[in-house]
């Protein structure tokens, strides 16, 4: 082992080695990157790994690898089985264990951070080097936190692929020929006390890779919100009875049936369909002067706005077979929250374009009864009994998403619950761990926490103009975007995602339960141009941007692209070997994969047109930029 000031290197495997070193200079965070040149002297070829690590006093640890690992990972109370930290454990076959190694690609940023007794380190690498593909660890014993880096990786003490049946522990293997030489470059710094003192380096370190990951958008987004919303009307549409079919397959005769039976006849009333997406193809239609996609959203919207629950919010989910009923949870009769918040807050926005009565009403419906189940805390409850309206689970801040419903929805008792549950749900964004979302992880940390929380906080400063709501929409931001790829994955040059040169920079690994690639990150497109705007900072315009160019990627503007249809738009993306192998896609269209584009699309360009009518009356180039100023109609 030879000692680098903070830093260790070994290798490990059969020697001897010869370790050179060079430091190159600070950066402003403290950065400084490291040179190794790392030489085998045996006499027979043998198989060796490069470690880097480094150890800090720690009784309670707090890691972060980006998109991957936040602090103990899963809460113990997570029915949602994937990797969790938990000092002292090992019980592999849970997936719980006080040591953890990853391969770099589930990374969004490919680095390892640890906060302990008086402040942390981290540690940066490239997700390849001449070893092969890099590796991320994590290790707690005796009181010390230990940070690693592995070339080439090693994954234990389990490899998770997406499931709760854990796979055998893997590591990758690099043989080493006797003279053999090779220079690996990775970065080191320290870190304050405070945990969110990830921000500044993220952010430098997504500066430094620019160059080296440039995203070539294949539409200019007029033509992406086209595309997006025909395959949202040809593929997901079903007049009978008015829905927003969750998926469509890409292969119309895998089945023999038109893909009717690989389709799934179920719609959400928010999340991964129903009205968000049914609202951005009424804006499109409105705005494009096409009758039949402003006839289709009509047609769904009103469907779901017509049926609601006993409890006075919207259902869960409507199924072909059995017609309206829960969310996806094992709770009996349980409505989610976020679920039902993202609906409502989409009907709000879609209310001010078409300002229906009878929408009205169930919006209304849906807002008094949140208010009437909300605690003195603040908190609006997770889990909700359809029929008496009985919160089921209080636990975690899927909640977030009614913050935003209630301050647009205009009247000051709306705001102020809205005022009590920002406040409640403050500390999950301060504490660095935002959890409980996705109606299909339970309480797992996704970056969908992250969008929610950006858009319930803007949505709060956007009302009040107070200067914490603002703090707590960037700090949310922040973390939302330790989920975004800051690099490009390198894929196999046969694999799909290979042979079409699809770029990783700008979307979002989902959850380190659900390790793939998405496009939800652009729920909040308006929100993050706002929120720069808010700053006087470009950053958080850029990055809204960049995920929009990511996903005018791999779009099919005809029939036969890629083995699609026009307008057929996947969810995951497998940048790394979780459910699928690396490189593949999903042939499954989904109704938010090409109403989330859409929503995006139309922010955008909407933004554009405010820009020009306000250069056209100051004669100044502003910044333009209202969604959701407006009240609702009746208000």
């Amino acid at each position: 082992m030879v000692t680098i000031g903070e830093i260790a290197v070994d290798v490990l495997g059969p020697g001897p080695y010869t370790i050179g070193w060079e430091w190159g200079g600070r950066l402003p965070t403290g950065r400084r990157e490291l040179r190794l040149t790392v030489r085998y002297d045996g006499a027979e070829p043998a198989a060796g790994t490069v470690r880097v690590s480094r150890s800090l006093p720690a009784a309670d640890p707090w890691w972060l690898i980006p998109g991957l690992f936040y602090g103990e990972n899963r809460p113990a109370a997570c029915a949602r089985v994937f990797p969790r930290f938990e000092a002292g454990a090992d019980r592999p076959e849970e997936m719980v264990s006080s040591r953890w190694g990853f391969r770099a690609d589930r990374a969004a940023t490919p680095a390892v951070m640890v906060w302990g007794d008086a402040g942390g380190a981290a540690l940066i690498a490239d997700e390849e080097s001449a070893l092969g593909t890099t590796g991320l660890a994590l290790e707690h014993e005796g009181g010390q936190a230990t940070i690693s880096l592995l070339f080439p990786y090693r994954e234990f003490p389990i490899t998770y692929y997406g499931s709760a049946l854990p796979l055998p522990a893997e590591a990758a293997t690099y043989v080493w020929q006797p003279g053999e030489s090779h220079t690996l470059t990775l970065a080191t710094c320290e870190l304050p006390a405070d945990r969110h003192a990830y921000a500044p380096l993220l952010r430098e370190d997504r500066a430094l890779r620019l160059e080296t990951a440039p995203i070539r958008p294949w539409e200019d987004v007029e033509s992406a919100a086209g595309i997006a919303a025909d395959g949202l009307y040809r593929w997901h549409y079903d007049p009978d009875p008015g829905v927003l079919l969750e998926t469509a397959g890409f292969d119309r005769e895998v089945s023999g049936t038109n893909g009717e039976r690989v389709d799934r006849q179920a719609m959400h009333v928010g999340w991964v369909s129903g009205i968000p997406w049914a609202a951005a193809l009424l804006e499109h239609g409105l705005r494009r002067g096409r009758p039949e996609h402003v006839a289709a959203a009509e047609r769904v919207i009103g469907f779901i706005c017509a049926n609601l629950s006993p409890s006075g919010t919207f259902w869960g989910t409507w199924y072909r077979g059995s017609g309206w009923s829960q969310s996806w949870t094992p709770v009996k009769d349980a409505l989610h929250a976020r679920t039902l918040g993202e609906a409502t807050l989409f009907l709000l926005r879609a209310l001010r374009l078409w300002p229906e009565p009878r929408w009205l009403a169930a919006a209304r419906s849906n807002l008094d009864a949140m208010v009437a189940r909300q605690r003195p805390d603040g908190n609006l409850g997770t889990l909700h009994h359809a029929a008496t309206g009985e919160v089921l689970s209080w636990s975690g801040a899927s909640g977030l998403t009614w913050v935003a419903a209630l301050a647009e929805a205009g009247e000051d008792r709306y705001l102020r619950a809205a005022v009590r549950a920002g406040e409640y749900y403050a500390s999950f964004v301060e504490d660095e761990f935002v959890y409980g979302a996705p109606e299909d992880v339970d309480l797992a940390p996704t970056s969908e926490d992250g969008y929610a929380a950006v858009i319930a906080y803007m949505a709060l400063h956007r009302r009040t103009g107070e200067r914490r709501w603002l703090g707590l929409a960037r700090r949310a931001a922040d973390w939302m975007l330790t989920f975004r790829y800051s690099y490009n994955v390198r894929f196999g040059p046969r694999t799909p995602l290979g042979v079409y040169g699809f770029a990783t920079r700008g979307s979002d690994q989902a959850s380190p339960s659900n390790q793939h690639v998405h496009a939800y990150g652009l729920v909040c497109t308006a929100e993050l141009i706002e929120l720069s705007e808010a700053l006087g900072d470009p950053y958080y315009a850029e990055r809204a941007h960049e995920t929009l160019e990511c996903f005018r990627q791999l779009l099919p503007a005809a029939d036969g692209d890629f083995n699609a249809y026009r307008g057929m738009i996947t969810e995951r993306y497998y940048q790394t070997d979780c459910f699928q192998p690396k490189g593949m896609y999903l042939t499954l269209s989904h109704a938010w994969s090409a109403g989330v584009l859409l929503l995006a699309c139309e922010q955008l360009l909407a933004g554009d047109r405010r820009a020009g009518t306000k250069r056209e009356l100051s004669g100044d180039a502003q910044p333009a930029w209202a969604l959701a100023k407006r009240a609702v109609p009746g208000s």
